[in-house]
């Protein structure tokens, strides 16, 4: 394998484009792999890699895990040759393991090398299919979260009927705890990945509820619906109040904000239904010789409806407020879900996500404000100085 370039335009400067947009320019994109992690090892995470990399010339890639056994499975992939290189990591951050226990021992598992390289300044954004409580707490004691920022969130899409696929909800589980500021900072981070990720000018925010009227909700929830509203003309998004969970998937909110607790239930509450509708499909097309005819007649429309909610294609959450970019894929993802995850991460990289969003963040914060009382300023002052 050959070494990946990681001079000092591995990440390369951020330059203004005519849409809006930050763009790297002509530096190349490193991506920092956890290989190790993940149901399915590292053979899902090379194939994944193969079947995104020769859409990513521009990219190099390092694979963090058992030299060995990634030394092989590379081999039969010889497009990949000249695009990644192989950190070599001993041990490997289990499902299993405490988030307490990798703090203190995870030095040497290729999800801390994966993390470090970003550290570093080795690759842009790093990937894994790990443990996700693990990954955030090494996320953050080695990245650290951006001055300002109270509680970190993950952002993840929800296949939606708008006009790109999906929405963006978050937090989709990294912390179970958000007070009002915290949901306020939480519109904010994805109102600016909603611009920069998804394209949308000035998304619309929605604040999940029990219901759409405004005396429904606990008085944290009002709270924090004020703050979003406050801030919404600053920030330059449309804050459209209280949603519902029917809205999840609806084409009038583009952003769900939440607590980590809510979210990550309703996000695999609609993983479940989605698995238990394509068995009850699949049982209904093999009840009978009819049905089974019937099923062939309608193949064409089975596989688009298969193609259009297929989990993988969405796959790759995004830790936001951390001086880094982190996309988590789900831990059973195939080579399609790894390859999702990946794209993703690159995508993110190249339009300079990171250094917007830092940017964004230090703009709302007051001069000599940090830590808490800075958050709290950035909750009710979101959006001020110049847009992304």
């Amino acid at each position: 394998m050959t070494r990946a370039s990681q001079g000092p335009d591995a990440r390369g400067t951020p330059t203004q484009t005519g849409q809006g947009l930050v763009s790297l320019g002509s530096a190349r994109v490193v991506i920092s792999i956890d290989a190790m992690g993940g149901d399915h090892g590292p053979a899902a995470v090379v194939a994944g890699l193969s079947i995104c990399a020769a859409q990513m010339p521009d990219a190099n890639f390092i694979l963090h895990g058992d030299e060995g056994e990634l030394t092989k499975l590379l081999a039969r992939h010889s497009a990949l040759q000249g695009q990644v290189t192989v950190q070599h990591a001993a041990r490997v951050v289990t499902m299993d393991d405490k988030p307490s226990q990798v703090m203190r021992h995870g030095q040497g598992t290729s999800m801390w090398g994966c993390i470090d390289s970003v550290r570093a300044g080795a690759a842009s954004v790093a990937v894994s299919c790990g443990n996700t409580g693990a990954l955030m707490a090494v996320a953050m004691i080695r990245l650290r979260r951006l001055p300002g920022v109270n509680r970190p969130a993950i952002a993840c899409l929800w296949p939606s009927r708008n006009a790109s696929g999906y929405n963006l909800m978050l937090d989709a589980g990294a912390d179970i705890k958000a007070d009002a500021a915290d949901l306020a900072q939480y519109a904010m981070m994805g109102a600016s990945y909603a611009r920069n990720g998804m394209g949308l000018s000035r998304p619309r925010i929605g604040l999940l509820n029990v219901g759409t009227e405004d005396h429904k909700g606990s008085a944290e929830l009002k709270a924090a619906s004020d703050l979003i509203a406050q801030a919404a003309s600053r920030g330059d998004y449309e804050y459209i109040g209280y949603v519902e969970g029917v809205d999840l998937p609806s084409n009038r909110v583009d952003v769900i904000v939440t607590d980590g607790f809510t979210g990550n239930v309703a996000l695999k509450t609609a993983e479940g239904t989605a698995r238990l509708i394509a068995d009850f499909l699949r049982e209904a097309f093999n009840a009978t010789r009819l049905s089974k005819f019937a099923a062939l007649l309608a193949m064409n429309a089975l596989k688009r409806l298969r193609s259009r909610m297929d989990p993988r294609r969405s796959n790759g959450g995004v830790f936001l407020g951390l001086n880094g970019i982190v996309v988590k894929s789900h831990g059973s993802s195939d080579a399609t879900g790894v390859a999702a995850a990946i794209d993703m991460a690159y995508k993110l990289a190249r339009s300079g996500f990171r250094e917007r969003l830092a940017a964004r963040v230090a703009s709302t914060m007051g001069s000599g404000q940090s830590g808490d009382e800075g958050a709290h300023l950035l909750a009710r002052d979101a959006g001020m100085g110049q847009p992304e």
